[in-house]
């Protein structure tokens, strides 16, 4: 089973609608990981089409066998579901995902695809405009997953060791607990500063206590230069949430740059 499960977690990068098929079958036949893994699918729309419905099931199923991380993503998710995809409930495969899903992400290669895909929905979720989440990925990491900073912040969104266990992030290095950190913390900065980016990006960089003492964005030349590459990336001077056109948009225009 380990080595099924190596194999379609390989899939997931090259063929999830495959992964997407044997998960499916293992889930029927009551592999946690398996329900666990399918809903990571559903929930953001990798392989099958999205469905926060099926997402939020599969993960109750696996988070009431005792999967940590399924119980993470069911509060992530926000949503209570007994509707289970029907590859679950009959020997059938799934629907795949509509075509030109990811046609849009083009310019980024397919593991950073997904990583754009899992930062853009949670932070619909967590009521953050996903360019604004895109932009700090791209400027703490180019979207690196195992990028560790000599000051030991680590994976996508550059945690540290005080802010990940601050935001209940058990490990740094799994992209979805990494992701969902960073945009909760994110998160907290944009209603401490009242949506201001460019507080908001410097208490990133900085931490809120050396913005909040400074009044602004602290004489530090590597947060001053930091808070200009963001703003590059968002030019929005404030924050404010409008989930509907976020989830319109879908990350029509990913920022390109990184650090």
């Amino acid at each position: 089973m380990d080595q099924d499960r190596a194999v379609l977690q390989k899939l997931e990068r090259t063929s999830p609608w495959s992964a997407a098929r044997g998960y499916c079958r293992a889930a029927r036949n009551g592999t946690i990981e398996a329900q666990y893994r399918l809903g990571m699918l559903y929930a953001f729309g990798n392989g099958v089409p999205q469905n926060r419905d099926y997402a939020a099931s599969l993960f109750a199923v696996a988070a009431q066998q005792g999967h940590a991380e399924a119980g993470a993503m069911l509060e992530t998710i926000r949503l209570n579901s007994e509707q289970l995809p029907p590859c679950m409930l009959a020997d059938i495969d799934p629907a795949p995902a509509p075509a030109g899903q990811l046609a849009r992400l083009d310019r980024l290669s397919p593991g950073q695809k997904q990583i754009a895909q899992i930062i853009t929905q949670l932070a619909i979720w967590n009521d953050v405009d996903p360019q604004l989440a895109l932009s700090i990925a791209m400027v703490e990491s180019g979207l690196n997953p195992h990028a560790v900073s000599p000051k030991s912040a680590a994976g996508i969104m550059q945690l540290m060791p005080a802010t990940a266990e601050r935001f209940n992030v058990r490990d740094t290095f799994n992209v979805t607990q990494n992701v969902r950190g960073g945009i909760k913390y994110l998160r907290w900065l944009i209603v401490r500063f009242d949506g201001d980016i460019d507080l908001v990006a410097a208490g990133y960089n900085a931490g809120e206590k050396a913005v909040e003492r400074y009044k602004g964005i602290p004489p530090y030349p590597e947060t001053r230069n930091y808070v200009a590459k963001v703003r590059k990336l968002y030019p929005a001077a404030v924050h404010v949430i409008d989930r509907e056109r976020w989830q319109a948009q879908q990350s029509d225009r990913l920022p390109r740059s990184k650090k």
